[in-house]
């Protein structure tokens, strides 16, 4: 988090200094705020979209840090569900956004005991690690992700792109959902990020280009 002040006073600089001395007096409250918050999160960090000869794809790095709630639930054997979701919108004036093309997946981070390892997982496939740091510096690398456009998606065009990754709570065991009620230590997501962008032509189309 950027914390910033601009001052801009026609008063004597009495007055000004004692502006700009409450600007330093805020910033210096905010940024251990911004500390604790980006301790415990998932941050992005990084996003592209490329066209592939099959259509689109993306790459994205994220930053995960658990704080020390959801390290005892990973101990005790609960599995803990990250969805890292990609959604392109096409904008309409008359009504919402139309999502033309998305991408959604789900990993689950485990660990065992008897191994001592922890474990990520997604559908059949499933890899092992020895610490934690390692897990979660692979679940926050996508690499090659595949959007599943609708007819609607047309190469060369402007659309909105909508980016986050969260715990999933819904996929907890019950007990702990009560929990998570009201909790910000089960409230791990990166929020929505939003941007505009102009997709590329796929590569089988661009390479019909004279």
């Amino acid at each position: 988090m950027t914390v910033s002040f601009m001052l801009c006073c026609t008063r004597p600089d009495s007055f000004a200094r004692v502006l700009q001395a409450a600007a330093v007096i805020l910033l210096s409250m905010a940024l251990p705020l911004s500390t604790t918050v980006h301790a415990e999160s998932i941050q992005i960090k990084s996003i592209v979209i490329d066209a592939t000869d099959e259509g689109y794809q993306f790459d994205a790095d994220f930053e995960i840090a658990l704080n020390p709630k959801l390290e005892r639930a990973l101990e005790k054997g609960i599995v803990l569900y990250f969805v890292t979701e990609l959604n392109l919108m096409k904008f309409r004036w008359y009504w919402l956004g139309e999502r033309v093309a998305q991408s959604r997946v789900r990993e689950g981070l485990s660990y065992y005991a008897l191994t001592r390892q922890y474990r990520l997982s997604r559908g059949t496939l499933s890899q092992n690690f020895n610490t934690l740091k390692e897990a979660l510096q692979a679940l926050s690398r996508v690499r090659d992700r595949p959007l599943i456009a609708s007819s609607e998606l047309k190469p060369d065009m402007e659309y909105t792109v909508e980016l986050r990754m969260r715990l999933d709570i819904s996929a907890l065991p019950k007990p702990f959902q009560v929990e998570t009620l009201g909790s910000r230590e089960w409230d791990l997501s990166t929020g929505t990020l939003q941007w505009s962008t102009r997709l590329p032509l796929p590569k089988l189309q661009d390479n019909t280009r004279p």
